[in-house]
């Protein structure tokens, strides 16, 4: 059976496959990638085998709390410190 859902897609110079912004139906819609709170976008794809999520904001979000913008750029792990006593 075939998906009627398909990605709007864009192919880059270099041959690969870039995920568009967003992926969000959601209303009211969720965070932007750019946006301080992006984490809090709604998971469309989880691998917590894999160790990872897809956000509908096209984040792909890491068990260690690392992410990887659609863009292209990496965001490091910043998973809160703990309290030293």
């Amino acid at each position: 059976m075939e998906s009627s859902h398909q990605l709007d897609t864009a192919t880059t110079p270099t041959g690969t496959t870039q995920m568009p912004d967003s992926l969000c139906t959601h209303t009211p819609t969720c965070p932007t990638a750019t946006s301080s709170d992006r984490e809090a976008a709604q998971v469309v794809a989880a691998h917590p085998e894999q160790g990872w999520s897809l956000l509908c904001n096209s984040v792909l979000l890491f068990e260690d709390t690392g992410e990887l913008l659609p863009d292209g750029q990496i965001v490091a792990p910043h998973r809160p410190v703990a309290a030293m006593a």
